[in-house]
């Protein structure tokens, strides 16, 4: 039941990164919601307003796994970057209760990340 699990958040991780390119993404919120996570699986024992721990993220998420999902990406990985690895703290870019965001554009202004076809 895990492994099921893991690659479905996997591959809706991998539908949000694809998909979002500087539109609104889905609210990662619902999508745990809709996926049958409660709140506190996530936020433990933290208001649902913080931001959930990125240890919460990588009980299910497994950062190398999902660096090697979105490898082809350009024009480069956003989930193994030259400043961290495959560690970038996941609330960089994605938010529980707001759409997940291209923090590399802050200082990669041309970087609108989209998959070769």
């Amino acid at each position: 039941m895990m492994k099921y699990l893991k690659i479905r958040y996997l591959l809706l991780t991998f539908a949000i990164v694809l998909f979002s390119n500087g539109a609104a993404a889905a609210e990662l919120g619902k999508t745990h919601k809709n996926a049958g996570i409660g709140c506190a699986d996530c936020h433990g024992n933290r208001k649902p307003s913080e931001a959930a721990p990125m240890f919460a993220c990588i009980q299910c998420h497994d950062t190398k796994k999902l660096a090697d999902t979105t490898k082809d990406i350009e024009p480069t990985n956003p989930h193994q970057n030259r400043h961290n690895g495959t560690e970038t703290n996941c609330n960089t870019c994605h938010h529980q209760h707001k759409p997940s965001e291209n923090a590399c554009i802050g200082c990669h202004e041309r970087w609108e990340f989209k998959k070769l076809p």
